[in-house]
């Protein structure tokens, strides 16, 4: 599976959030990544390994989603 991701991707998570949503939107990227949770805006930092060991799926960036 292709996990190349950027700034502003949607992804999905293995695990949902504790509110129940698993899908997320990048908001900072480098050695810690930066999700935002898209049901609750809970804003979470995790280092770029955890990450894509936990990462199921990318879906693309934001503006592709909203506009489809």
């Amino acid at each position: 599976m292709d996990k190349t991701f950027n700034l502003n991707d949607i992804v999905i998570m293995k695990k949902p959030h504790a509110c129940g949503e698993n899908k997320w939107q990048i908001i900072r990227l480098g050695v810690d990544i930066k999700i935002k949770c898209l049901n609750c805006n809970r804003e979470v930092m995790i280092d770029r390994l955890e990450f894509t060991r936990k990462l199921k799926k990318v879906i693309g960036g934001a503006n592709e989603e909203k506009s489809s």
